[in-house]
């Protein structure tokens, strides 16, 4: 994550919406990618305010009329045929119900967590799409709870409805249980996790979505030699199988967690999650003003992995100064790291081949 400031001086960060120090407004600016003032003319434009850029912005609708984003888009690129949404939030296809007390400050967490997940894969510059744009596998987001409404068109849901946090043809499910912190810190020590986390979901997810993109019918016998068959056992057996047996003994030689030892697809969503993990703390320490860290964009795997070891153990001894749990728990054999550098090999040609398209 880059280093933000206001045109005050003061150090903003990525979820802000207000500089605590001067009070101006802050959004997203498409124009320049940064998080920044905006200041409104007389009549009642937005502008970016910082001096290479000005771009005329408006605020995405849920910025100005629902809260929970603080992102907005280009003016000379608003319709006024639909609701104006932001290049993130135009992916969601059902939000919570916001008659439920509570569920727009779950929600509110949940994009916040979107928000950093998909700056992560832009920084990778990983394709992804909308159906809208028709894109292969087009992406999509469902946030609920007991009672959800249709982004817009305001579809209610039977109240009894049970959700599960998963994936399927592109579009990801987020129970909005998850972003309830005493109810995800019981579900935490409850199987044994250490961590759960909103933005862990959401990258699990993902691992599942550019499977689909990346692997299926691609690289599948690649695939395979890396993380197992897919098809034997099938999902429906190996998923019966872990909760009635448990993970397979001795799996922190080779899996990331536990719940990866479950079915190859959820090895290789736990390791892509492992990998964004990665490459998001070593790019914060990258953009840090003290640690001289490497580009995780431009480096190669071998040399990602060493730093990210290297900060973990740092940033362990760090949290365990003042009582936190570790930052990075996972220990990281070759046999784990040759699955996340599969992934990584994945994206990084995924990226390429997008540039080159662009």
């Amino acid at each position: 994550m880059k280093n933000f400031f206001c045109n005050c001086g003061a150090v903003v960060f990525f979820e802000n919406n207000q500089c605590l120090s001067c009070g101006s407004e802050l959004g997203w600016c498409q124009a320049c990618e940064s998080i920044g003032a905006i200041h409104k003319d007389v009549n009642g434009q937005y502008y970016c305010s910082h001096a290479s850029c000005g771009a005329p912005l408006s605020k995405c609708h849920n910025y100005a009329v629902e809260h929970v984003c603080n992102r907005c888009t280009l003016t000379e690129k608003v319709t006024g045929e639909t609701e104006n949404l932001c290049d993130y939030c135009r992916f969601n296809e059902t939000i919570p119900d916001l008659s439920v007390e509570g569920n727009r400050e779950k929600w509110q967490r949940i994009e916040v967590a979107k928000r950093r997940l998909l700056y992560t894969l832009d920084t990778l510059n990983i394709p992804y799409g909308s159906s809208k744009e028709g894109f292969e596998v087009p992406l999509s987001f469902d946030f609920k709870g007991d009672s959800s409404k249709k982004s817009f068109l305001w579809f209610n849901m039977s109240k009894h409805e049970q959700v599960f946090t998963g994936h399927a043809d592109g579009k990801v499910t987020i129970n909005i249980r998850e972003a309830d912190d005493i109810e995800r810190e019981k579900a935490r020590i409850s199987f044994g996790e250490a961590h759960r986390t909103v933005i862990g979901h959401f990258r699990h997810e993902m691992g599942h979505y550019f499977w689909d993109l990346l692997v299926k019918g691609k690289c599948e016998q690649e695939y395979v030699a890396i993380f197992a068959d897919h098809k034997n056992p099938d999902y429906s057996t190996a998923l019966e199988h872990y909760y009635e047996h448990g993970p397979k003994a001795g799996w922190q030689s080779h899996y990331i967690s536990a719940y990866a030892t479950m079915h190859s697809w959820e090895d290789f969503a736990e390791s892509f999650a492992a990998y964004l993990d990665m490459v998001s703390v070593v790019d914060t320490a990258f953009h840090a003003f003290s640690l001289n860290s490497l580009n995780p964009i431009i480096a190669s795997f071998k040399d990602i992995a060493k730093e990210y070891a290297q900060l973990g153990l740092f940033m362990n001894e760090m949290n365990r100064a003042v009582g936190l749990i570790d930052l990075v728990p996972e220990v990281h054999t070759q046999a784990i790291l040759r699955k996340i550098e599969f992934i990584h090999d994945l994206l990084r040609k995924a990226g390429q081949q997008k540039a080159l398209q662009q």
